[in-house]
């Protein structure tokens, strides 16, 4: 029996109660001796609802990594002079990578509402790192250690919320449940945005407004007109700290009643030693993951250009902020939609699997044949520090935010996609612990190569062209294992559920 309060939910899902059943009994075949437990009632069904926790889960990463996107996608995190800012993203991603490749194995030990608190508690450190910059201008070097805190940080906490998110839906639902939770998650860059734009919209425009951007390049300007306020780092600040509050009131998973009437599979807690040769165990019995691996890496790697190269090359802070905000509004609208698309039932699984990978190829080209034709026409050369941004009311300035929209669908519509291949691949926590930790790794790896690259001045151009083959290559490598790896069911053979840990201690 399911309470009231639950079917909503349901009914979102199954048009109806028969099909529900249908889909329960095709998803749990293989359940055989596991027990189908009542879910509870009122108020507490309500609490220990699955969708609850994933609104929760998406709450933590709306106050957090949610705000972190909202201010880096201004462009050198709202800075005039974006280098302290590029440094700072690159030591955050080069101890990210390090920290997530291994998280997956921390998150297991301390559980992932831990997990999720400490990973959540770097946040505001990093985003108070800018607020001292802006009241000390030679702090630069707190603000890189600041980055280098959180890479640690995030790299627990984006293991704990895979994890969770991966585990919390039937199998069924995992693109309803990802999606869901990206909505949440990217909402919180356009509420950040939203107060950015706010904040920053009677910034003075450029007395030349209505002269094309490229002719402002001799031009001076008032620097002061480029950067963000002291009181939007602080409004930050305070909605991280909340999101720091939120796991503590989470359910423990270990309670939770999926809507099939199983029970949330919880991960293990062996040795250390078992945990670390998880790590191989996982790349040995599956090591169609590697496939994976270039998608992982270019995933993080088109922020630099689309933030710094873009985004802040090119407009004033007033257009920064529009663009900001309707870039991760996007980020809503191509997370649902993408998300819909891989859960259509009526489809086979591998079906929608190569549906998603033919919209991200069209995507990748369209973005990027699209923003072609606006990098070759200007380089870092012609836009010293001190040129005249574009603003709002410029002419040319529709089209370069329409382009700035379709890439938030599709990095968002990119980022679904991944983690519901890795859905597709297992339904073991333990398992889609150690996937999210090689993705998160290499993610962060990439990153951390991209915004050093900028940091150290890299053309334009050459940024730009390694976004767009980065993206190929990872749309080609996946291809196989689409077609060989995603099967309409997932099977307790496929997930290696027989493994056993004492082998290691």
């Amino acid at each position: 029996m399911e309470s009231p309060l639950e079917l909503p939910w349901r009914s979102l899902y199954y048009p109806t109660m028969a099909e529900a059943e249908k889909s329960s009994r095709d998803e749990s075949s293989e359940r055989g001796s596991l027990q189908i437990y009542e879910r509870p009632r009122g108020l507490k069904g309500l609490y220990y609802n699955p969708m609850t926790q994933v609104v929760l889960l998406g709450l933590v990463c709306f106050m957090c990594p949610g705000l972190f996107n909202a201010l880096n996608g201004l462009g050198g995190a709202g800075q005039i002079d974006p280098t302290v800012s590029a440094n700072a993203n690159s030591a955050l991603y080069a101890t990210f990578a390090v920290g997530a490749f291994f998280s997956g194995s921390v998150n297991n030990k301390l559980g992932p509402k831990l997990s999720l608190l400490l990973g959540s508690a770097g946040y505001p450190l990093y985003i108070g790192s800018f607020l001292a910059i802006n009241i000390h201008p030679n702090v630069g070097g707190f603000v890189i250690a600041a980055g280098a805190i959180l890479g640690v940080c995030a790299g627990l906490l984006w293991t704990a919320q895979g994890s969770l998110m991966l585990s919390y839906p039937t199998e069924s639902q995992k693109g309803l449940f990802i999606g869901i939770f990206w909505a949440i998650f990217n909402l919180g860059a356009v509420v950040g945005a939203s107060v950015s734009l706010g904040k920053n919209f009677d910034s003075k425009a450029s007395p030349h407004s209505h002269v094309n951007f490229l002719q402002h390049a001799q031009l001076g300007s008032l620097s002061q007109a480029n950067s963000v306020d002291n009181g939007t780092y602080i409004g930050f600040l305070v909605l991280t700290l909340i999101g720091v509050v939120i796991p503590i009131f989470m359910a423990d998973p270990t309670k939770i009643i999926r809507f099939d009437g199983t029970l949330v599979t919880t991960p293990r807690h062996p040795s250390w030693k078992s945990e670390i040769m998880g790590l191989w165990y996982t790349l040995r019995t599956d090591p169609y993951v590697l496939l994976l691996f270039p998608m992982f890496l270019a995933s993080n790697w088109f922020y630099t250009w689309q933030f710094n190269e873009y985004n802040n090359a090119i407009f004033n802070i007033r257009a920064r902020a529009l663009n900001n905000l309707v870039y991760w509004f996007a980020q809503i609208i191509g997370s649902l939609s993408i998300g819909f698309v891989l859960d259509q039932k009526r489809l086979t699984r591998r079906f929608r699997a190569f549906t998603g990978w033919i919209i991200l190829l069209v995507m990748v080209f369209v973005v990027h044949i699209w923003a072609y034709f606006y990098q070759i026409q200007y380089t870092r050369e012609s836009l010293p520090p001190e040129h005249v941004k574009m603003d709002i009311s410029d002419h040319g300035y529709a089209g370069r935010i329409m382009l700035y929209i379709v890439c938030g669908l599709l990095d968002a519509m990119w980022q679904t996609a991944v983690y519901w291949l890795m859905g597709a691949m297992s339904n073991d926590p333990a398992k889609l612990a150690y996937f999210t930790g090689f993705y998160k790794s290499l993610q962060s790896a990439g990153a951390a190569g991209a915004w050093r690259a900028d940091a150290i001045q890299t053309p334009y151009m050459n940024m730009f062209i390694s976004t767009w083959v980065l993206l190929a290559a990872g749309l080609v490598f996946s291809l196989p294992l689409v077609v060989m790896r995603v099967k309409n069911h997932t099977s307790s053979t496929d997930d290696h559920r027989d493994r056993n840990y004492s082998d290691y201690d």
